[in-house]
């Protein structure tokens, strides 16, 4: 007894795999018996999302996941009430598989189209194609575009706004706490819609993938990697800059997501009023970046353009990968982070201004808040993709 009790306590960690080890031998056999008892009764429950159509002359292409319990097979496809031929990347689509399934039909530039997969039990998916557009080659001219607009909806406005930190320096600490205010209410805002654009889009994917789970899964972990992240730079002047940066940068990310899809499927209206509203919107996020530096001394200007990329070059990340490979499922997390990582910054800035000496809603920093929260929202019409 005497020996075993050394052994145990020389590996303390032993213990803890008996129950591992006693769950995954009665799975197994479980599972080799072929789960004795539980035979499946009634039609098969057979889901499909579509995560992303892709046209080309004479070809619409959908990218399927498997968002049922229940393998699937795809038997006949119909475009506008009439049969069309099809060919598809898998024969049967497994739970949480994908697979491409490509229609040959002639679709017309600009007109919208009813999409219908029918299954082998009899049960339709429906699709709608609001306005048919070809989709864009991958190539170097396409990535090109797709940097040059993350460049102007992301680093080029941020920039600008950075600009205004020697104004902000020359305020007074009344007005700064004003400032510091009007912040977290432009941060507010960009939260808040991060939750409820990344809500909409997990509608749009695979439900058995989490759905809006995803979303506050992505908030939830996005909050606590900054918490420690705080933590580890809390010595720093320039901390809370940097976290404010960061979770505009997240936030900027799928921005540039939402922004590469609708162009890759013909649904982005490019053009000066798109770029003028985007710059009006994302200039106030470079002063928010400044507002908490404004009094720490002096700041290098290498530390300011590295904040203004952190913050801004995201977009243009975001814009490839919306471009060239979308999921709704994976712009839903990431929008989660983004708003788990501004709520931090919120917290962050609220403690700076409680060290400042406000210890409530004054009419100033009332005042402050419902100003940024305003702006944000107009210079949010100004913005559709």
């Amino acid at each position: 007894m005497e020996a075993a009790a050394a052994r145990l306590k020389a590996h303390p960690w032993v213990p803890a795999l008996l129950p591992v080890v006693i769950l995954a031998a009665a799975i197994g056999l479980f599972v080799a018996l072929d789960a004795p008892g539980l035979d499946r009764v009634g039609v098969p429950q057979e889901e499909l999302a579509v995560e992303r159509t892709v046209l080309r002359p004479g070809e619409i292409e959908l990218h399927l996941r498997n968002d049922g319990a229940d393998p699937v097979r795809i038997e006949q496809a119909v475009v506008n009430d009439g049969f069309a031929a099809f060919d598809q990347s898998d024969e049967e689509i497994g739970r949480l598989r994908s697979s491409d399934v490509t229609i040959r039909y002639p679709w017309i530039e600009g007109q919208a189209y009813e999409v219908m997969l029918i299954t082998a039990t009899g049960a339709t998916i429906d699709h709608a194609i609001d306005a048919a557009t070809e989709s864009p080659d991958a190539g170097t001219g396409f990535y090109g575009l797709m940097a040059l607009i993350g460049l102007y909806v992301g680093v080029i406005p941020v920039a600008i706004g950075m600009l205004w930190l020697p104004w902000v320096r020359t305020m007074s600490a009344h007005w700064m706490r004003f400032v510091l205010a009007f912040t977290v209410g432009l941060l507010g805002f960009l939260g808040i819609d991060a939750l409820l654009e990344g809500t909409e889009l997990a509608g749009q994917g695979a439900e058995a993938l989490g759905g809006a789970a995803l979303v506050w899964l992505g908030a939830v972990a996005a909050y606590l990697a900054l918490a420690g992240v705080d933590g580890w730079l809390s010595r720093r002047q320039e901390h809370t800059a940097f976290l404010v940066a960061l979770g505009i940068g997240l936030h900027n990310l799928g921005e540039g997501l939402a922004i590469g899809s609708a162009y890759a499927i013909g649904s982005l209206a490019l053009g000066a009023a798109l770029v003028v509203g985007f710059a009006l919107h994302n200039t106030t996020e470079g002063l928010a970046i400044v507002a908490p530096v404004a009094r720490s001394g002096s700041v290098r200007a290498r530390t300011l353009v590295l904040l203004g990329l952190l913050a801004g070059a995201p977009a243009i990340l975001g814009a490839w990968i919306g471009a060239s490979f979308f999921n709704p499922s994976g712009a839903a997390f990431m929008l989660g982070i983004g708003a788990g990582a501004i709520a931090q910054v919120i917290v962050q800035i609220w403690r700076q201004m409680r060290r400042d000496g406000e210890r409530g809603l004054s009419p100033n920093v009332a005042g402050g808040l419902l100003l940024g929260l305003f702006v944000m929202y107009a210079t949010g019409l100004l913005v559709s993709v």
